[in-house]
């Protein structure tokens, strides 16, 4: 089921926070991992005895990562977002394999200006938005997401980001939110949730950051539960195991799933190179010094392994399973 009325939506909101829940917002530039989502919630609602809701999410025209037009290789942002868009509503929506999922639909990281068009446009179709202006001077952050929310403030729920979070690929760094900068955000913007910076990082290689847990709680003091995590690919799960006392409501996860879901599929195909790429493809690599003689087995290319199918299963398998494993995490 699709959540996207205002009313509605805040009343996921509201429930999750009766019941000690972080809502788990993983973002997806393919169908792959739509689903996998998908599947993985509908996984860990089966195990506890009653549906847990997720958020699926994309971002448009962010220059860090723009998802939507690497939805499909027409490289179009439109393109990208409708097919998104209808992949939610064919997998989740009514008589679909996941319809006893309750889902939402998040825009992140839409842009004050790059992204023009889809803020001016209708954004009904969806749950949430997250209008970030973090790149700018923070007053001028402030007035910009102000103004949003005056036009916008109890038709979606919106994100506003009060800092931005550290690109992994970027060399410039930022300091963490402090309470007292949290609290002018707040209030001059009237955001329904807020993205601080928590000593995370967007696009990390490994989980090797802090979490700044106590910081979380101090500012949770000063705004209430409206925290949003965002980056926490970048940090270990036990980090993020209690993220709820710590005021976060949201947490945003999608380098996770795609970087440790890339070595199972490299593994698979390694193991079967022969029926993935043929006995020429690893001779020549054999010979190159990129695979070994293990690789050598003779067998001729197999539909069971040199098919997009196949590989898409090996990842959907993967993601499955590490989203199930971050589920397990916020919902207990």
């Amino acid at each position: 089921m699709i959540v996207t009325n205002y009313e509605k939506v805040r009343a996921v909101y509201e429930r999750a926070a009766r019941e000690g829940w972080v809502l788990p917002c993983f973002c997806s530039e393919n169908q792959t991992t739509t689903e996998a989502v998908l599947a993985a919630a509908q996984e860990r609602g089966r195990q506890l005895g009653r549906p847990v809701p997720v958020i699926l999410a994309i971002t448009v025209n962010y220059g860090h990562r723009s998802q939507a037009p690497n939805y499909a290789c027409a490289k179009d942002w439109r393109t990208g977002l409708k097919l998104f868009r209808d992949d939610a509503e064919i997998l989740a929506g009514p008589g679909g394999p996941y319809e006893d999922v309750e889902t939402l639909i998040h825009l992140d990281h839409v842009q004050f200006d790059l992204d023009a068009e889809l803020l001016e446009g209708d954004l009904s179709p969806y749950s949430s938005v997250m209008y970030d202006a973090s790149a700018l001077p923070f007053a001028e952050n402030m007035a910009r997401t102000a103004e949003f929310v005056r036009r916008h403030k109890g038709k979606i729920l919106i994100e506003g980001a009060c800092d931005e979070i550290v690109d992994a690929g970027g060399a410039a760094g930022n300091e963490l939110t402090t309470p007292d900068r949290a609290k002018e955000y707040a209030a001059k913007t009237g955001v329904d949730m807020m993205v601080a910076n928590l000593g995370t990082e967007h696009r990390a290689s490994g989980k090797d950051l802090h979490y700044h847990g106590e910081l979380a709680r101090e500012i949770r003091r000063a705004v209430g539960p409206m925290l949003v995590l965002h980056g926490a690919s970048s940090v270990s799960e036990d980090q993020i195991a209690d993220l709820f006392q710590d005021g976060i409501c949201k947490v945003n996860i999608w380098t996770a799933l795609e970087r440790d879901s890339s070595p199972v599929l490299f593994e698979a195909l390694v193991r079967q190179a022969s029926k993935a790429a043929g006995p020429a493809a690893v001779d020549r690599l054999i010979a190159e010094g990129y695979l070994t003689e293990k690789c050598r087995t003779g067998e001729k290319q197999s539909l069971a392994v040199f098919t997009e199918f196949y590989r898409r299963s090996v990842v959907f398998e993967a993601m499955k399973k590490l989203t199930l494993s971050y589920l397990e995490l916020w919902y207990r």
